[in-house]
């Protein structure tokens, strides 16, 4: 008796593990790594000025009432690149945004808005990506928003595009 139940245990282990590759399949994946930090006060943090001309960034920069934004770029990424005209937009309609330049020397950073526009009011260097892992971000480009009191509020992953623009403003301006 105790034979005919151990010819069934490699056909439970095979259907058992034909279970969890088969839902691993059809299961949709999240690519994204979500900050934890939403609805989180801003890590402290304090950088120096990714090039010159532009003021460096600290974390008590965002506690002043006023909402911002917090973008995440390098000179070297290519969706960087395809985001600018959409900041200048927000730039335009009157967001404060303030950036983090990852990895970046400062000859690239100044040759990037040169060539591309500054919307950033300031833009802190982050040679490390030690404040981008405080903040539970996974990449560039990646933008923040964070309300008066320095908390923040929301975190949009990749590069922002015109469809993307008045869901970010409607969520500064509800910020206020």
């Amino acid at each position: 008796m105790k034979r005919n139940w151990l010819l069934w245990v490699p056909l439970m282990l095979f259907a058992f593990l034909g279970g969890i590759f088969l839902f691993g399949l059809v299961e949709p994946k999240d690519e994204y790594v979500r900050s934890k930090l939403v609805g989180q006060p801003l890590p402290e943090f304090s950088l120096p000025a990714a090039t010159a001309g532009v003021e460096g960034l600290s974390s008590k920069d965002f506690a002043d009432g006023k909402p911002r934004m917090l973008n995440i770029f390098a000179s070297w990424c290519l969706p960087c690149k395809a985001e600018a005209p959409f900041l200048e937009q927000l730039k335009e309609a009157g967001v404060e945004i303030h950036a983090i330049a990852i990895k970046d020397k400062p000859d690239d950073v100044a040759a990037f808005l040169a060539e591309h526009g500054n919307p950033f009011a300031r833009i802190g260097s982050d040679m490390d990506m030690l404040v981008q892992l405080k903040l539970g971000s996974s990449g560039v480009p990646e933008t923040y928003l964070i309300d008066g009191k320095g908390r923040i509020i929301h975190q949009h992953i990749g590069d922002i595009r015109a469809e993307h623009v008045a869901p970010l403003l409607e969520k500064l301006n509800a910020a206020k």
